[in-house]
């Protein structure tokens, strides 16, 4: 593992040692082969002796402010332990300072299940796609339902206008990621700035990139084993995951980008965008939703700006994924423009349907 085919600078022996001194009931490490999927923290599969684990670590090199903290994983994913939201056990954290890998990582349980990249379901029986996006609806209206005083999760975000926040650090990271600022996303950035709604009040604990291959699905039903990759949770508002949930519908199926944009949704077995945002509102027990565009808008904007900071990594030579990485990147300006169609147009006029 010291040559760098993992991107762990570390041997085998150590790293195994530090394991089983660490993680509970641990012992015998065989080998560990990082994911291929993951453009943010790399993730590891660790096979032991003593079973299957997942090692998920910060990435190398220099980092924006705020990014990867797989801190923030580890402490919210122990929070959920036992919720009506489904994670998997998390069993020990080494902090930077601590770490053998000179940067920190967190261990937890191997979930066994099924993850889907392709929202489109093809490899699954049209009868049983719908069920598997209504589990993901449910599962994302109980994470919503959740008390973060509770969970003692009451400090996990700032007080204030989650999106007038979130703008503002999404453009800071944007702008950090480029010199040279696209003009759609200038102008998007202006929309939100003079379209922001006021806040209303509502605090959830939110997921911050609530989609599908987020998600490990039971091998042989609808139901959401474990939710993955909390690397942008906060205490936020609400509609925030719903709409990043729902631009899904909105990007092209090709690209790389993984929509259902431009496929006969009905024809596969998929729900529509309108039908999944009533179904979220009916299970929260809240009324239709106005200013539905501002949200979507916010979500893409969002996404470009990840997206920018993915492509900013892979030229600095600690992306994930750097092939996958720079395609990314170059879906930027089509996301900006996305946006800005919606600022336009309308959130119904600016869907395909």
């Amino acid at each position: 593992m010291a040559d760098g085919a993992t991107g762990l600078d570390i041997s085998q022996a150590r790293l195994g040692d530090y394991l089983s001194a660490h993680v509970p009931g641990f012992s015998g490490l065989r080998d560990i082969a990082k994911f291929a999927a993951g453009q943010s923290n790399p993730t590891y599969r660790v096979t032991a002796v003593s079973g299957l684990y997942v090692l998920r670590a910060k990435p190398p090199g220099a980092l924006l402010a705020s990014a990867h903290q797989v801190e923030r994983e580890y402490r919210v994913m122990a929070a959920l332990a036992g919720s009506a939201v489904p994670v998997p056990r998390v069993l020990h954290l080494a902090t930077d300072d601590a770490s053998p890998l000179g940067r920190a990582f967190f261990v937890m349980e191997h979930v066994a299940g099924r993850v889907f990249f392709d929202p489109a379901l093809p490899d699954v029986a049209p009868g049983q796609r719908g069920q598997i996006y209504d589990a993901m609806n449910a599962t994302l209206a109980a994470l919503h339902g959740l008390d973060p005083v509770a969970l003692g999760l009451a400090d996990y975000g700032k007080p204030g206008n989650y999106f007038a926040r979130q703008t503002e650090r999404w453009a800071a990271q944007y702008a950090a990621s480029t010199a040279d600022p696209l003009p759609d996303m200038l102008a998007v950035i202006d929309w939100l700035g003079r379209e922001m709604p006021p806040d209303d009040g509502q605090v959830a604990l939110v997921h911050g990139d609530w989609r599908l291959d987020n998600l490990m699905i039971a091998p042989d039903g609808p139901q959401v084993r474990a939710v993955l990759d909390w690397e942008l949770s906060t205490l936020g508002h609400p509609l925030a995951d719903l709409a990043y949930q729902c631009m899904q519908w909105r990007l092209p199926h090709d690209a790389g980008m993984r929509g259902l944009g431009g496929l006969d949704r009905a024809a596969l077995g998929l729900p529509d965008e309108a039908g999944y945002v009533v179904a979220y509102a009916r299970r929260r027990g809240i009324g239709p939703i106005a200013g539905w565009e501002f949200y979507l808008v916010f979500a893409f904007f969002r996404l470009a700006a990840i997206l920018a900071g993915v492509a900013a990594r892979a030229e600095a030579g600690n992306a994930s994924n750097p092939e996958t990485a720079r395609a990314y990147g170059a879906a930027v300006p089509r996301l900006a423009a996305m946006a800005l169609e919606i600022t336009r147009e309308g959130a119904l006029e600016a869907g395909d349907g």
